[in-house]
């Protein structure tokens, strides 16, 4: 079953830690031991895992994904905003997660977060569990 979560970002490049609507996700879902899939149907947004622990993490993504792909660099696109599908690419579109005993199996310092480069938006992200 496929449950569609919607996430609100705050700026034109954001990370929001959508850990705990995943985590609700899976204990409403009732299945102990699988697998979570989270997906972002957009191509302009990414979903990855990363540290949770130092805000500053963060930031240091979005600083050297920045330089790597600044926002005004002659794209052709006409929307303007080439640099997001960019990043998007890069970054990627889905994750997956074990699931033991109804958690997911995330490392200590590990958060999924959607990865927003042409916001603020609200976001769609999907989530399937699967046992």
């Amino acid at each position: 079953m496929t449950t569609k979560l919607l996430v609100e970002t705050r700026s034109q490049v954001d990370f929001v830690d959508i850990d705990s609507l995943v985590e609700d996700t899976v204990a409403t879902q009732g299945i102990t031991d699988g697998v979570c899939h989270v997906y972002v149907p957009h191509t302009t947004a990414g979903i990855t895992i990363n540290e949770n622990a130092d805000p500053d993490v963060k930031r240091d993504i979005i600083t050297e994904l920045n330089k790597i792909v600044p926002f005004d660099d002659g794209y052709r696109h006409v929307e303007g905003n080439s640099a997001a599908h960019i990043k998007a690419s890069i970054v990627g579109f889905s994750v997956s997660v074990p699931i033991e005993s109804g958690r997911l199996l995330l490392g200590t310092w590990q958060s999924i977060y959607l990865c927003e480069f042409d916001g603020p938006r609200r976001r769609s992200v999907l989530v399937t569990v699967l046992s």
